[in-house]
């Protein structure tokens, strides 16, 4: 994995969401089952680390969504639920910088790469992520903390969670992200972290 710059680096929480909690409730085959927890691994690295978090919550206009403002579906899950002083950015569309201030905030902080999780693989997600690398961000997107459902093509072929996760890693894989997991981005926040105590140690001396 390329070296990671903390003052530089930002984690992208998009979309966990309760809807996906009643998605899969209702039986719709999903991959990644311990995806919530490798997120809930990141944001204690990151708030540790005193590292940007940005909280990207859906919005849909649809009115029978469950995603709709105001349904229980729209609120975060507990898992990933923001704490005071990070940003929620709402979006209303697939891509979290369509229709919101994201690339701004990224920009006026100077925030240049960005790691990338939540749900679901195939749909915000890879939206958010060919967008942050077309936008000339470093993008990474932690495979182990992300995950999507069962669907069903034009065609009527079903595809399992766990070929369409893989095959959207394959299309974004290097030209728009470098693909990663949540175990080398904790190593790599710690380490800088501690290059940085040790930095700090030294001008004391």
């Amino acid at each position: 994995m390329k070296p990671l710059i903390p003052e530089q680096t930002a984690l992208i929480v998009i979309d966990v969401q309760k809807a996906f909690e009643e998605i899969a409730a209702n039986g719709v085959q999903r991959n990644n089952p311990q995806a919530e927890v490798r997120i809930a691994d990141l944001l204690a690295a990151f708030r540790a680390a005193g590292v940007a978090i940005i909280h990207i919550r859906h919005a849909s206009l649809e009115p029978a969504s469950r995603f709709r403002a105001g349904a229980p579906g729209y609120q975060v899950s507990d898992v990933a639920r923001e704490r005071p002083g990070e940003p929620v950015v709402v979006k209303h569309v697939n891509s979290s910088f369509i229709g919101t201030d994201l690339e701004q905030r990224l920009r006026d902080a100077g925030l240049s790469t960005l790691v990338i999780v939540g749900a679901t693989t195939n749909h915000c997600v890879e939206t958010t992520t060919r967008m942050a690398g077309n936008l000339g961000f470093d993008a990474r997107l932690v495979r182990d903390a992300t995950w999507t459902f069962a669907r069903t093509g034009p065609d009527g072929e079903h595809h399992r969670a766990e070929a369409i996760h893989a095959m959207t890693l394959s299309n974004l894989s290097d030209e728009f992200a470098e693909i990663v997991t949540a175990e080398q981005i904790i190593a790599a926040v710690a380490q800088e972290g501690a290059k940085a105590d040790r930095a700090a140690m030294a001008e004391r001396v």
